[in-house]
Formats: structure tokens, C-alpha cells, sequence
């Protein structure tokens, strides 16, 4: 097998077309929209049986086995897994929080140890500790 492996917008791991130029984020393959010119992105030889028919390097495993994520959605400050293993922790060796982003843990709703900095100050609580409301 060809290796599809490349870097899309944001360094974030993608999926390699037959043209050898187009990346396609992972989370964009097997999406039943084709970004590949020849809808390669789309086959059901990578798409038949996910996650299994996908190539290692598109897929981020849960610390909950019966649950996976597109590799780029590791990292992105939302908790995709359901329990933060895509966000915290050492399988997902996230970078700290950004500069865009507030941390404090732990979070309420869909983030994990950061929320994005435009939430500071909005008046609804994100933060356990609402540090989110009164320090940020």
C-alpha cells in the first residue's frame, strides 16, 4: 500500500490523494464528500469497515476501546472521545493550552483542560472553578 500520509492546514495529519499534491484532512475522508479529484478519499476499500479499513496514521483510539476519533481531531480543544483521552493524558500527548485558549480543570460541557479564550467573560461558566467568569 501507497503511504497517504501528509500534513494538512495546521500540521494536522491528513490523507494523501492520487494527484500527490491535494491533503485531505483526515476528518474530511470518509465522509461521503469527495476531496480527492478522484474520489479516492471515498472508496470503499478505505471506507468499508471503519475504523479498521483505515490506514493507521487517520485514527486516534479512545482510551475507551470501543470508541476512536479522526487523528486530527487529537488535540483540538474539543473532547471528541467523550472522556478527554483525545485531549489529556499521555496517549494523546496534547502541547499545553494555546494562546487562544484558557486553562482550567477541571472544564464543564465539551472541553477538556482549555476553553477558548473568546468564552472568558461571557457570562455562562465553563470552568468548574469560574475562572473562566472572574480571572480570565
Amino acid at each position: 500500500p501507497v503511504n497517504r500520509f501528509c500534513a494538512a492546514s495546521n500540521n494536522r495529519t491528513g490523507f494523501l490523494c492520487d494527484d500527490k499534491v491535494t491533503c485531505v484532512p483526515a476528518s474530511q475522508v470518509c465522509n461521503t464528500v469527495s476531496n480527492c479529484r478522484s474520489g479516492e478519499d471515498e472508496q470503499e476499500e478505505l471506507c468499508g469497515d471503519l475504523p479498521r479499513s483505515l490506514p493507521g496514521h487517520l485514527v486516534f483510539r479512545c482510551s475507551n476501546p470501543a470508541y476512536w476519533v479522526y487523528a486530527d481531531q487529537r488535540c483540538n480543544g474539543v473532547n471528541d472521545c467523550g472522556d478527554c483521552s483525545d485531549e489529556m493524558g499521555s496517549l494523546a500527548a496534547c502541547p499545553p493550552c494555546g494562546s487562544e485558549w484558557w486553562n482550567c480543570s477541571p472544564v464543564l460541557y465539551e472541553y477538556c483542560s482549555c476553553v477558548p479564550r473568546r468564552l472568558c467573560r461571557d457570562g455562562i461558566q465553563h470552568c468548574h472553578s469560574w475562572s473562566d467568569e472572574y480571572i480570565c
